[in-house]
């Protein structure tokens, strides 16, 4: 009984950013549970390797590209996997960016384009696909916040004001669509190792602070957040909406470590 609650056979899911890191480690781990995945992003070579993977774990997927910061591209991704899969179950955004800079002299250009990955993509995403789970009143929704969302970490402003507001747009979503079939929760990553930020992480004052402030003495492994993504997308989480489940080793809860 506990393992079918956990079974997402039969569901369909896109993973938006899903073609690196976090997002690719929750898409295969989607398919692993039974989902067929679209893991879609804006290079195309990567939406191949994605593909693959999920195609290797014996599921379906399809090789489309697509920019949260353009809304025909995300429409041609909810009508491209309609037509190939009849319905979209899962929605997972995952898609952002970050850039390190003072905050006295930011740009205003850098600023709105983070934002505009973001948080406004991940609107721009929700209300796609979310438009869609409406119809038929059914739809898991995830979105990825950050330790940010809480918290501040030096010089990255931007960042941690659109993965405030990603929070925010999370909890307003679920109040609005989960009476309609459709809830809405978010995914708040700790430090994960990935490709982009390994020398950060293992070479830099920074990244040494970043592990004394993790009480398990360690960086987290992308595969570590497949279990609450699966969570949030399967029927073992009926009656969770509006939540920002936290995955970060210890980290929020840190004080003094030593």
């Amino acid at each position: 009984m506990a393992h079918s609650l956990f079974d997402l056979t039969g569901k369909t899911a896109v993973v938006v950013g899903g073609t690196s890191g976090i997002g690719l480690a929750m898409a295969v781990g989607l398919a692993e549970s039974g989902a067929d995945v679209v893991a879609t992003s804006r290079r195309a070579e990567q939406v191949e390797e994605a593909a693959q993977a999920i195609e290797a774990k014996g599921r379906r997927a399809l090789r489309l590209t697509s920019d949260v910061g353009d809304r025909a591209s995300l429409e041609t991704v909810l009508a491209g996997t309609l037509k190939e899969f009849g319905k979209v179950d899962i929605l997972i955004n995952s898609a952002g960016k970050i850039k390190r800079e003072p905050t006295l002299t930011v740009s205003e250009e850098t600023w709105n384009d983070i934002m505009d990955t973001n948080v406004t993509g991940t609107l721009r995403a929700c209300q796609i696909f979310g438009g869609h789970m409406l119809e038929r009143g059914y739809g898991r929704i995830i979105n990825i916040a950050s330790l940010n969302s809480f918290v501040s970490l030096k010089e990255v402003t931007a960042y941690a004001a659109s993965k405030a507001a990603v929070a925010a747009l999370t909890k307003s979503l679920a109040v609005e669509w989960s009476s309609r079939g459709v809830t809405v929760n978010g995914i708040a990553p700790g430090v994960f190792r990935t490709a982009l930020n390994q020398k950060l992480l293992d070479e830099s004052e920074r990244g040494k602070e970043l592990l004394m402030r993790t009480p398990m003495g360690r960086f987290g492994k992308t595969e570590e957040l497949v279990g609450a993504a699966i969570y949030l997308a399967s029927d073992a989480s009926t009656f969770v909406t509006g939540e920002i489940l936290v995955v970060d080793g210890g980290f929020l809860a840190s004080g003094v470590n030593q």
